[in-house]
Order: C-alpha cells, then sequence, then structure tokens
C-alpha cells in the first residue's frame, strides 16, 4: 500500500500522537503533513493537494469537528478519518453523519491505523467511481449528469459544454430565466471534474447591497470604513485554487465590475481601503437571467468585462422549451420530497401529471419542485388534480390548434343556449353561469 505517495494531513493538538502518527504514515509509504490547530490545517488544506484528513476532534480554539463540517462543504471528496481520547456515541453519530469514513479511539494499534486508512481510500475509490457513474441513462432514457436530469436534447446540449470546460478553468457564463438551475449547473462544471476537491463559493450579487458587495468579494483592510475592525478576505480569497460563482452578475455597480475585470485579467485582486495587491488562482462562473449585451449597448454593462465572462456561454433553456424533462423532474421531487414527508416514495395520477406537463411553468424549475412538494404535502394515498396547486389547473396553456376548436365549441354551445332562451340574455347568462357583462363582450 502507499505506492503513490498519497498525501496525509494529520491534526491533532498532542505532539506525542501527532508524531507516532506521522512514523507509522511513513512507514505506510504515505507523505505527511502535520498541523496542531485547525487553522494551520486550513493552510495546508488551501495551499496542498491533500488525499486523506485524519484529525482529533477535542482541540483547543476551534476543534475538530468543526474542520470535518468545513471540510465536507468545501472538500467534499476528501476522505475523512477521526482519531479521539475521549469516545462518546454523540461524537461518533455527529462524526458519521457528516461524512467521515471510520472513527478510531486511542490508543490504537499500527495495525488498527493501517486498516482505517484502507478503509477510508477504498470508500473515497468507490465514492469516485459512483460520481463517475452519475453520468448515465437509465431505462427510460433519463440523463443524469451530477444534480443534473433530463432527456431533452437541450439538456444534453448543456451537458455536453460542461464536459468540455469541466477541466480547465476557463470563465464561464451561464444564461437563463430565474428557476432554471443555473447554480446546478455552475456547480456540475466545478464538482464533475479534476478540480471537485478544491472549494465552490457561490455568491448572489443581487441579494447584497451595493454598498457591501465589493467588500464581501474582494475582501477589506482594517480602517477600511467605519466598523472594519480587522482586516478580513474576501470570497476571492476563500475560493482560491477552485471556483468562484458570482449569481446575478448583471446587478454588480460599476466600481465592483471594474474590479471584476482586473480580477479576470490580472488573477489578482485588492482588498477595499488597501494598496497591495494579492495573487489568485480559480476559475470564475458567472450566471444571469439578465441580457447582459443589451446592458452594455445601454451602458449599464462594461463591454470589456462581458468578454471576459462568456469566454464559454452555457444557455439553460427554460422548462417550457424542454417539457420531455418534466416527467424525470417530477420522478426526482416526488422520490425527494415522499421520502422527506410521507417515508415512502409518492405516485401521481395520470390527470395531474397531464395538468404539469400543460402548464407553461413562467418560474421554471424551481416552480415545479415548489408545486410538487406541496403537493406531496397535500395529498394522501398519491397526488391528484384536487392537491395540486389552484393556478396549475387555471393557467394551462394551449397551442392555437388547441384552442380553435374549443372556441368554436363555445360559441355554438352560447348561440344554442341563447336560441333556447329567445335571446333573453339574464336568462342565458344565468344558464351559462357567467354574467351579462360576459355574456355581452363573449356575443360581440
Amino acid at each position: 500500500m502507499g505506492l503513490k505517495n498519497e498525501n496525509v494531513l494529520i491534526v491533532d493538538d498532542d505532539i506525542n500522537i501527532l508524531e507516532l502518527i506521522h512514523r507509522h504514515l511513513q512507514s505506510f509509504n504515505y507523505h505527511a503533513y502535520k498541523a496542531v490547530s485547525v487553522k494551520e490545517a486550513l493552510a495546508i488544506l488551501k495551499d496542498s493537494n491533500i488525499d486523506l484528513l485524519i484529525t482529533d476532534l477535542r482541540m483547543p480554539n476551534v476543534d475538530g469537528m468543526q474542520l470535518i463540517n468545513y471540510v465536507s462543504e468545501h472538500y467534499p471528496k476528501l476522505p475523512k478519518l477521526v482519531v479521539t481520547g475521549y469516545p462518546s456515541v454523540d461524537d461518533a453519530l455527529n462524526v458519521l453523519k457528516s461524512g467521515a469514513i471510520d472513527y478510531l479511539v486511542k490508543p490504537f494499534t499500527k495495525e488498527e491505523l493501517r486498516q482505517a486508512i484502507v478503509k477510508s481510500f477504498a470508500a473515497n475509490k468507490q465514492h469516485s467511481e459512483e460520481n463517475i457513474a452519475q453520468t448515465k441513462v437509465n431505462k427510460e432514457g433519463n440523463q443524469q449528469y451530477g444534480e443534473l436530469i433530463g432527456r431533452s436534447k437541450a439538456i444534453k446540449k448543456v451537458t455536453a459544454i460542461i464536459d468540455r470546460v469541466k477541466d480547465n478553468k476557463a470563465t464561464v457564463l451561464i444564461n437563463g430565466e430565474s428557476g432554471t438551475g443555473k447554480e446546478l449547473v455552475a456547480r456540475s462544471v466545478h464538482y464533475m471534474g479534476k478540480f471537485s476537491r478544491a472549494p465552490f463559493i457561490a455568491v448572489n450579487c443581487g441579494a447584497i447591497p451595493e454598498s457591501l458587495l465589493e467588500a464581501e468579494l474582494f475582501g477589506y483592510a482594517k480602517g477600511a470604513f467605519t466598523g472594519a475592525q480587522e482586516q478580513r478576505s474576501g470570497l476571492f480569497q476563500a475560493a482560491n485554487k477552485g471556483t468562484l460563482f458570482l449569481d446575478e452578475v448583471g446587478n454588480a455597480s460599476p466600481a465592483v465590475q471594474a474590479k471584476l475585470l482586473r480580477a479576470l485579467q490580472e488573477k489578482e485582486v485588492i482588498k477595499v481601503g488597501s494598496q497591495k495587491s494579492e495573487k489568485i488562482d480559480l476559475r470564475v462562473i458567472a450566471a444571469t437571467n439578465s441580457d447582459l449585451l443589451t446592458m452594455v449597448q445601454k451602458g449599464l454593462f462594461r463591454e470589456d468585462l462581458y468578454y471576459r465572462l462568456t469566454v464559454v456561454e452555457i444557455n439553460v433553456p427554460p422548462l417550457r422549451d424542454r417539457k420531455e424533462d418534466i416527467i424525470p423532474l417530477v420522478d426526482k421531487f416526488l422520490t425527494k420530497y415522499g421520502l422527506e414527508y410521507k417515508d415512502r416514495v409518492v405516485k401521481i395520477t395520470s390527470d395531474a401529471l397531464e395538468v404539469l406537463m400543460r402548464y407553461n411553468w413562467p418560474g421554471n424549475i424551481r416552480e415545479l419542485e415548489n408545486a410538487i412538494q406541496r403537493s406531496v404535502i397535500m395529498c394522501e394515498k398519491q397526488i391528484g388534480l384536487e392537491d395540486l396547486p389552484d393556478n396549475l389547473k387555471v393557467k394551462i396553456s394551449f397551442s392555437d390548434d388547441e384552442l380553435m376548436p374549443l372556441r368554436e365549441m363555445e360559441r355554438r354551445y352560447i348561440l344554442k343556449v341563447l336560441e333556447a332562451t329567445g335571446n333573453n340574455k339574464t336568462r342565458a347568462a344565468y344558464i351559462l353561469k357567467i354574467d351579462r357583462k360576459t355574456l355581452r363582450q363573449k356575443i360581440q
């Protein structure tokens, strides 16, 4: 074992334990990094390519559980092995829930450590193979790519572009209406590629006040403004070596746009209130539901920044233009919310599914997911027409070819009722269950 000299990071405030594990790792032919605190471990993680984390739980200041949670979020594919001298059932459960592979109690033997490391790497290899297998086509022809799912040509075109860019750091701009899943596309670019173990940081430029966005992105120096009592790094620095996702980038102010351009051109950032530049190495993925080119023409968005962001463009089509994807998406949400609320996979009737297929989904996938979530909560055994949100049943869309015969049928029915009532509009309106004003409008 250890022929590839995998990099293992050991974190423990006990120097004796740290050195003991270090010697064992060397005998196993691993390369070891040592850290006596979580702060030191985070610095190593940012600057090194680590293949396994071994950490103690009880440490001063920031404990090992916080480190595990951080690694689970920012380095989701990095296997984690916990060692502790203070075992408890709660700790063990929390550790395993957080995604750690194994849990060793001190003192442990060299062989126990070796077996735990082998188990951790084996589990990680299986996880990697499962990630590769996430791009698959099932018997219904539904393609799943990471968290993206669909059978339409449109979604397959999106995943084909992701395949081309996932292993390089080219800047990507994702266009699409609100609710189409632009962040899922960005996450697929990051997590399906070779940089997946590096940080993925997402920021919604439209959710942060303009006055604070610059400081959030680039950080600030001590005393840069009232309340800046200490120096702070920004999201660009936090995403170093990984991916920074800028959602709704069209909302960035001219000042932020200028700094974004510099960061992309020079690969460096300057904190607010500072003159010192800091080198960065990351991929920027931006997204917008606005027409940036029109904004450029109106002078609302920098042209040079626009072209820097559009090295690669991914256009995510609205759900109404890829209705083949509705059924696999419904299946996904029925499973997700059925297990969450009913402890089983919930079914849906054909009539209810037909309504979902006819609806135009102005809110796209987000609206579909919310509708299924609500319907799962409201239904008894399966989702029927009565369980769907009322607006879905009202806002069914018809094509012109479908509307013409419906209008003709309505016209003939109104004429027959008028004939039967001797053209008595009050009586006809009562039979038709509409008011006289509406009847007059229909007659006209």
